[in-house]
């Protein structure tokens, strides 16, 4: 299942959006599946969650089912249990391998206000440029330093005033575009922002506003995420 985290809901951590998902379950009257043993839970397993705090407009997950359903069907019930912000864009029936080794990276959309477009693109370049930009983030087992350069497939800099990114309106800024492959450990926009900041000096004066556009295979033409369902579809487009 493809869904999307949007609005303010991109704040919720995913511990609570497994939770509100797990609900919507039950009240859609899914057949989830149970795991056995002494506590049984629900047979959904999550892959490639985005960040809290980070909108995503591809998002994915696994039900087991303990009778055959309808896609179209479950697609439907589920959305119409679940809040506005998430929301169900896709579902298809499991056929071909794990859905997680799927996903080897994703596109991020970067929106910086009050910065400049031609100091954005000279930073970009910088980036580009280096062999390696090491970075470091605090994690749980304490400070960790790491190259942000190497999973950067893609960094592209754009000057936008309008339009739309995941239904949200876009307000004039500098619009980052980037394809991130996923390694270990796992390199994250604000990481690639980091970098930016080291390499050359960006420093956006407002937080950054990050979406997930899309994350699956990467094709080996485009270099951008494939449809991860693909595989599983059989006949018209869900």
């Amino acid at each position: 299942m493809r869904y999307a985290k949007r609005g303010r809901l991109r704040f919720t951590s995913h511990r609570d959006i497994s939770r509100a998902l797990e609900r919507a379950v039950r009240r859609a009257g899914i057949p989830v599946a149970y795991s056995a043993g002494f506590s049984p839970h629900p047979k959904i397993s999550y892959a490639g969650a985005a960040p809290t705090g980070v909108a995503s407009e591809a998002e994915y997950l696994e039900i087991g089912v303990s009778r055959a359903c309808d896609p179209l069907r479950l697609r439907a019930d589920l959305d119409a249990s679940l809040p506005p912000g998430l929301d169900v864009l896709d579902v298809v029936e499991a056929r071909a391998e794990s859905l997680a080794d799927r996903l080897e990276g994703s596109m991020w959309e970067v929106r910086l206000t009050g910065v400049d477009p031609a100091e954005a693109a000279s930073a970009v370049t910088t980036f580009l440029a280096a062999a390696r930009v090491d970075v470091e983030r605090l994690t749980k087992k304490g400070l960790r330093a790491f190259d942000a350069r190497q999973a950067v497939q893609t960094l592209t800099v754009a000057e936008n005033a309008d339009g739309t990114a995941g239904q949200e309106p876009i307000q004039s800024c500098v619009i980052l575009r980037m394809v991130v492959r996923h390694e270990t450990p796992a390199v994250r926009p604000d990481d690639v922002l980091m970098g930016l900041r080291l390499v050359a000096g960006l420093a956006p004066p407002s937080p950054p506003a990050v979406t997930r556009l899309a994350q699956g295979p990467l094709d080996a033409i485009t270099g951008e995420p494939a449809d991860p369902l693909e595989a599983d579809r059989v006949g018209d487009h869900l």
